[in-house]
Order: C-alpha cells, then sequence, then structure tokens
C-alpha cells in the first residue's frame, strides 16, 4: 500500500499534467503581461501590439492576420474582470465549457481531508484600506487626438516613525468567563495589539500622467496605492479623471468628429474648395462642385478620433454647411438678373415643419 507522502506526490502531479492540458494559450504571455496586471496594464499592452501586428502593417507576412485574431482574443478575455477570473482558474478550456463552478478537482481531492485538500481554501483577513481620491484632470481635444505626457505634483501623506506606542489591528473576539461552577459567561470584547507609533507627513511627487490618443471624456487613469493612507492598512488609490475642454471648432461624438462651416451664397451656388486645420496640423481638402443648401452634411472617413483599443481605426469627420446670405439689398435690374440666372419660380408653402419629431 503506497505511503500517504507517496500518493500526496501522486495527486499533485496528475493535477499538474491537467492543468497543463486544460490551460490552453497563454494570454497573459501573448499580451507580455505579468499575471498581476491590471486593466489599465493590460489595454496599454494591447494597443502597443496591435499597432505593430496589424495586417495592414505586415500584408507580406502569411500569418499576420491569425496573430492579430489571437491578440485580439487575449485582451477580449484579460480586460472582462468575469472571463478573466474563469481564464485564471480553468484555463482557455474553461471559457469554452463555462464558469465551472467551484474547483474542478475539489470533488475528488475532497475526499482526502487528512491530507489538507479540503482547507487549501483559506479565507483572506479583510485588510483595512485608505480611502480612493479622484480627481478630474482638464485634457484639450489636441491631447487625446495626439496624445501627450502630463505631469502633475502631488503631496502625498507618508508614514513616518514617531514616539510612543499605539493601539493597532483591533477587532472584536469572544471571552468566555467563569461565573461558577458549570456556569460561564460569553461577551464581546475589542482586542488590540501595540504597535510602534506613527505619523503621516507630506512628501512632495510627481506623477506623469499619459494622454493617450483616442482616451474619452470621463474616463479614470489609475494610480495604484497613491490615495488616502491607512494607519493599520494599505493605502487607497488615486484616480485622475479625464475631463475634456470644449474645442472651438470640433465637437466629439465618441470617435467621431463634427464641425461646422460657414460659406458665401456664390461659393454654396457656384462650388468651392478650402482646406480645414485638424488636431494635428494636417489639412483636410473639402471640394464642392455643386450647390450647397444651408445644413448641408459632408463626410470624411477617417478623419475622425483614433480609437481608444485600436489606434489604427479612426472615427469619421462629419462637416455642417451654413451659408452666410449678402447683406443689403439689390436694385430693381439686379433682382431681373438673379431671377433669370436662377431659373426658379415662385414655391410658397406653408407647412409644419416639426411634424415628425
Amino acid at each position: 500500500m503506497a505511503s500517504p507522502v507517496t500518493s500526496l506526490c501522486f495527486m499533485l502531479n496528475f493535477m499538474i499534467i491537467l492543468l497543463q492540458v486544460l490551460a490552453g494559450r497563454d494570454f497573459y504571455n501573448i499580451l507580455n503581461v505579468p499575471r498581476s496586471a491590471d486593466t489599465y496594464q493590460i489595454k496599454r499592452a494591447y494597443r502597443k501590439l496591435a499597432k505593430e501586428l496589424h495586417p495592414d502593417k505586415n500584408k507580406d507576412d502569411p500569418d499576420a492576420q491569425e496573430r492579430f485574431a489571437t491578440l485580439g482574443a487575449a485582451y477580449e478575455v484579460l480586460s472582462d474582470p468575469e472571463k478573466r477570473k474563469i481564464y485564471d482558474k480553468h484555463g482557455e478550456e474553461g471559457l469554452k465549457q463555462g464558469d465551472m463552478r467551484g474547483d474542478p478537482f475539489s470533488s475528488f481531492f475532497g475526499d482526502f481531508g487528512g491530507f489538507g485538500f479540503g482547507n487549501m481554501k483559506e479565507q483572506d483577513r479583510e485588510i483595512p484600506r485608505g480611502g480612493d481620491v479622484v480627481l478630474d484632470l482638464d485634457v484639450t481635444l489636441e491631447e487625446m487626438y495626439n496624445g501627450n505626457f502630463v505631469e502633475v505634483l502631488r503631496y502625498k501623506p507618508v508614514a513616518k516613525p514617531a514616539k510612543g506606542k499605539r493601539k493597532c489591528n483591533c477587532r472584536m473576539e469572544m471571552v468566555t468567563q467563569q461565573l461558577g461552577p458549570g456556569r460561564f459567561s460569553m461577551t464581546q470584547q475589542q482586542v488590540c495589539d501595540e504597535c510602534p507609533n506613527i505619523k503621516f507627513v507630506p512628501e512632495e511627487k510627481v506623477l506623469e500622467i499619459e494622454i493617450e490618443p483616442g482616451m474619452r471624456d470621463g474616463q479614470e487613469y489609475p494610480f495604484v496605492a497613491e490615495g488616502e493612507p491607512h494607519t493599520d492598512g494599505e493605502p487607497g488609490d488615486l484616480r485622475f479623471r479625464i475631463r475634456q475642454v470644449k474645442h472651438p471648432r470640433f465637437e466629439r461624438r465618441g470617435d467621431d468628429l463634427y464641425t461646422n462651416v460657414t460659406v458665401s451664397l456664390t461659393e454654396a451656388l457656384t462650388g468651392f474648395e478650402m482646406d480645414i486645420k485638424h488636431l494635428d496640423e494636417h489639412k483636410v481638402h473639402v471640394v464642392r462642385d455643386k450647390i450647397t443648401w444651408p445644413g448641408a452634411r459632408m463626410r470624411k472617413p477617417n478623419e475622425g478620433m483614433p480609437n481608444y483599443e485600436n489606434n489604427n481605426v479612426k472615427g469619421s469627420l462629419y462637416i455642417t454647411f451654413d451659408i452666410e446670405f449678402p447683406k443689403g439689398g439689390f436694385t430693381d435690374e439686379e433682382k431681373e438678373q438673379l431671377k433669370s440666372v436662377l431659373k426658379q419660380q415662385s414655391k410658397q408653402h406653408v407647412y409644419n415643419g416639426l411634424q415628425g419629431f
């Protein structure tokens, strides 16, 4: 009969081999991020690799499409908290089969309580945590289009040793007292440890924030453990909330940009040609060789904002035309000339223009 140690080793080896079989592709390795990476690190790694591996930039590589699809699959899983949780527990096979409730080995190893398998999952003690700090950061549309690095000076409270002792790790515990023969009383009391005393001293620290192309209004940029400190626990997080500054020429809606252009009545009737200066100073050429009516809209594809997840994809630029009519009046002769040129008959019609809204 095999010894308990031999049986334990056999089961551990069996579990490792089975896990390797079920693991499938290593999504962390594909994205080149550690298993402890947060969502921001995962998104940043994906955007960087998406630029490098995009099939449009690797047209001579027959495997480019497959590698780009694999990269997308890795990002889809690791950027989703629920899918990532399943993947970390059960690998890619677990994602295909759906969330397998509990440990797939618990039913097998649960019977070997003597080896301690039934107690492998210990409840983590809840660690106290300081408050999160959320600050608004004004960002221009140019920065959201081109990207930029912004430095912020922060005065952070840092724990320093101080004289004396303090109560720490306080918790409520049940205390049993004997009241007499066969008589006991159980009461809940606060129990604390003694720890070295500390004091919080503000220290100057420069934080560098990367404004990445395609960032959106309201998006948050996190700094882990840079929030409010906690005397007996971990500090909270500091999060900068992106606030887009109103732009004088462009309005952003998702990844699309909208702008208005005013042209003269003469240009509206005879056609025109012009350039619009974009957010990175390049020119968007606009040509109209037909009549432009008030409110007419032109779409320029791939001239919008870069997509945050994939900078190779851009939205559209929508241009709405406004017509400036001439000021002043015309002589009777000029009026007749206009009628002769325009060749329009009187068309007066009264109707509800709001119908259908």
